[in-house]
């Protein structure tokens, strides 16, 4: 069984997510949360957001419990970019492209 969380609009590039969603594919659920506290990153309070939603997810909808729970995959899809322009010298104007992510944690129940 996978049970799954899912965090859109995240506002953050999904490069700079991936960097920590990397980090905690195929570890088990509460361990993958202790290291996400300690990532001082914005991605890892997002992340960290996501899991705990799944966890709870499994605990009331599907009646699992939390340690028996590993981290199946984490991915992380680009979203909408929202442009804006920035004041540039001689009354031009520079684009700036502002990123957005969906993010989505899928656990499932350890193999034993």
């Amino acid at each position: 069984m996978e049970v799954h969380a899912t965090t859109r609009f995240a506002r953050m590039s999904p490069q700079k997510v991936r960097e920590v969603a990397r980090q905690i594919q195929g570890l088990p659920a509460e361990e993958a949360v202790q290291l996400l506290r300690f990532i001082p990153r914005k991605s890892a309070r997002i992340l960290g957001k996501t899991l705990a939603s799944a966890i709870a997810n499994a605990e009331n909808n599907h009646n699992l419990s939390s340690s028996e729970l590993v981290v199946v995959s984490a991915t992380v899809n680009q979203g909408p970019v929202i442009k804006r322009s920035m004041p540039a010298a001689r009354g031009s104007a520079h684009p700036i492209h502002k990123s957005l992510s969906h993010v989505r944690v899928a656990l499932g129940s350890a193999t034993k």
